[in-house]
């Protein structure tokens, strides 16, 4: 089931939010959530809901060892140890083991049968909050989760379970437990779950389909302006796509109490890469630091150490997207580039001038390997953008069907609106007399988004977000 569904907007999240908020004492609303939360991955996944089951049994047992007795160093670390063991290797047996058979295949020239085993999906998220929360209890055993039910919550529950953000135990530990609900946070929270429903919708999905249009053309059909275009257009796609789930996912949250971390600020406006990972998917690149980076070392052993780290880190960070080379490379170049700017001496203002110029470039390249089917694919595309000067019927041809009307104001809209404009003027109208009428004007504009995203819904086909296969 996907946010941006009839079934979802009409059916399930209506029931959900009024069973909810009728039901008495936490306890009771926290199972229920629970239990719909279930039914909610069920609805996609009624097989694999019992493979996120196993990871909250690991997870939970995991979290009462290590809160049990006097604290033990060694039964302790052999705790984690083996949890990672059983988390990272379900995590490795779905999502990688066809990609590790494919890779021998073609470096050994073998015809080892892959399984074709399919990706559960949101399997890197919720595997990923089970681990936090068994670091942070092996960091402080106060944190362990007494309740099975509540730990299970946690890790499941269905605003974020799909596409994150990625929530850590310690931020929500204390709002399982005890959360305010009421009318001004409930029509915030519902106020922004439009947000992202019209960035997905109305966005993302046009863009999305130039993308795809160009991503797929052949060598005839593309040329530098075509190339250039598919790649604009991805650009804005996958970040209209996951901003749009966070939103939704964070307005979701606040309908039900909960108060989920911010996971973008506006990224395209970023001077450095190492700004944009601070403003892009802030959920993971937080995960990463805290989990992996840190215990590495970080920056505390010496320059060489920390550009290591910091290329390990990010080598992760491809992996964790996806079982392919490509995303190992988009990676890579994200964390090259990440290791350069430490190389290169501090400047001052024409270095942050010409640095928006040059992480918009280096972003929007490094999605077109993220986008690409294949490595051939991206060489392709590549080629165009830089050295496609010959304009020839088909591309021509192909150009003229992209540059309709509507495609054009979208990708406008995609390009005004990844800009922070929209914080400038709230905070100008959010003055002690004139905050009414940001209010006012905020509503409406949702109001209006609303029925725009309903009338788009009903003739649309089914379009997943892009992160929900990672």
């Amino acid at each position: 089931m996907v946010f941006s569904s009839a079934v979802f907007l009409f059916l399930f999240l209506p029931a959900v939010f009024v069973l909810s908020r009728i039901l008495p004492g936490i306890r009771l609303k926290n199972l229920f959530l629970l239990v719909v939360s279930l039914l909610f991955y069920a609805f996609g996944e009624p097989v694999y809901v019992l493979l996120m089951l196993l990871s909250c049994v690991i997870n939970y047992g995991a979290g009462r060892l290590l809160a049990a007795g006097s604290p033990s160093p060694a039964r302790d670390k052999l705790v984690v140890a083996v949890t990672l063991v059983l988390n990272l290797g379900m995590l490795g047996m779905f999502k990688y083991t066809d990609f590790f058979l494919s890779t021998v295949n073609q470096v050994f020239s073998l015809e080892i049968p892959l399984t074709g085993i399919a990706l559960p999906v949101g399997i890197s998220f919720f595997t990923f909050q089970g681990l936090s929360y068994v670091i942070d209890v092996y960091r402080d055993r106060d944190l362990a989760a007494r309740s099975f039910v509540k730990l299970a919550l946690y890790i499941s529950f269905f605003p974020q379970l799909i596409a994150g953000p990625i929530v850590k135990y310690h931020d929500v530990a204390q709002q399982i437990d005890h959360r305010e609900t009421n009318p001004s946070l409930t029509a915030d929270g519902v106020r922004r779950f439009i947000v992202g429903l019209a960035k997905k919708l109305l966005v993302a999905n046009t863009v999305g389909r130039m993308a795809d249009l160009v991503f797929a053309a052949g060598p005839g059909e593309l040329d530098i302006r075509v190339a250039w275009l598919g790649a604009l257009c991805y650009t804005l796609q996958i970040y209209f796509d996951f901003s749009g789930y966070s939103d939704m996912a964070i307005g979701l949250g606040r309908m039900f109490g909960f108060r989920f971390l911010e996971n973008f600020q506006y990224p395209y406006v970023s001077a450095s890469i190492k700004e944009f990972w601070r403003r892009w998917h802030i959920s993971l690149s937080s995960w990463f630091r805290d989990y992996l980076y840190i215990p590495l070392g970080g920056n505390r052993k010496g320059k060489l150490r920390t550009e290591l780290n910091k290329t390990l880190v990010f080598f992760c960070t491809g992996l964790w997207h996806g079982a392919s080379w490509n995303f190992v490379l988009w990676g890579l170049w994200h964390g090259a580039f990440i290791v350069l700017e430490d190389l290169l001496p501090k400047g001052g203002k024409v270095r942050r001038r010409v640095g928006h110029v040059t992480t918009l470039l280096v972003v929007l390249l490094g999605f077109v390997l993220f986008r690409a089917d294949t490595l051939e694919g991206a060489g392709l595309l590549f080629s165009q953008m830089f050295t496609g000067f010959t304009a020839t019927l088909q591309s021509d041809a192909l150009l003229r069907s992209l540059l309709t009307p509507l495609n054009l104001v979208t990708v406008a809209a995609g390009i005004l609106f990844s800009l922070p404009w929209l914080p400038w003027l709230k905070q100008k109208l959010s003055g002690r007399k004139s905050a009414p009428l940001w209010d006012k004007l905020s509503y409406g504009a949702a109001a209006v988004l609303y029925c725009l995203c309903v009338m788009n819904l009903a003739s649309s086909d089914f379009n997943p977000f892009i992160y929900f296969r990672f």
